[in-house]
């Protein structure tokens, strides 16, 4: 990595901080320092920014605010503010998160530069993710980055109808229940034999073993809350 490029770690656990700077330190080129809470690490990269600025922030998404009193509660509150004040430094992601609605939100609605997650995190995949920052290209992790596609995909499947099913489905006891409630974007109502098959098509899809797994399922993906 040609130069040096300075890099802020951000998390409030202090043996992840050890275990992921054992990595980085491991790469030629890197300028690095941290931060226990998001607070710190905004106030590190302001101070820093007319001087010697940071290139790069990973931070954790969630962070343990009970003792003390914060204005930024966790990692999205920071990527957030760092966005809001056009400060010129890449973003990633380094957490245990990896629940599909959340990364989706995480990555849709704040696009960061890179989402790892801590318990695949290795040298040369750190390398490789910076690699790709420093060249404003978008690094996520294999299993991220598999659950990005498959919601894609599911989403292609996805239509007003299924939403209605797989919203009122856990609310009633009987598919039969269903019928009356769920209508198509004419406004007709739809029969239960078509209910039943189209919950049939969405088990498949879905690779579901039952209409409660379903459910789960669709949950887990963020089709429905």
């Amino acid at each position: 990595m040609a130069g040096q490029t300075k890099i802020l770690l951000v998390d409030d656990h202090q043996l992840i901080i050890e275990g992921i700077l054992s990595f980085l330190k491991k790469i030629d080129g890197l300028e690095i320092e941290t931060a226990n809470s998001c607070d710190e690490a905004f106030s590190k990269i302001k101070s820093s920014l007319h001087t010697n600025p940071f290139h790069i922030v990973f931070t954790d998404l969630s962070f343990d605010n009970q003792n003390r009193n914060v204005t930024l509660d966790d990692g999205e509150s920071l990527i957030k503010t760092i966005q809001k004040e056009a400060i010129p430094i890449k973003i990633g992601v380094i957490t245990g998160h990896s629940e599909t609605n959340r990364v989706f939100n995480v990555i849709h609605n704040l696009n960061p530069s890179a989402y790892i997650l801590k318990g695949n995190c290795s040298v040369d995949e750190l390398t490789f993710a910076i690699q790709k920052m420093l060249k404003d290209e978008v690094y996520y992790t294999h299993e991220i980055h598999q659950k990005l596609l498959k919601r894609a995909l599911v989403e292609i499947q996805m239509d007003d109808v299924a939403v209605q099913i797989l919203k009122e489905l856990p609310k009633h006891a009987k598919i039969s229940n269903l019928e009356g409630l769920v209508k198509k974007s004419d406004g007709s109502i739809l029969k239960v034999r078509s209910i039943e098959s189209k919950l049939s098509k969405l088990r498949t899809d879905l690779q579901a073993n039952n209409n409660t797994d379903l459910v789960l399922k669709a949950k887990e993906l963020g089709i429905i809350d």
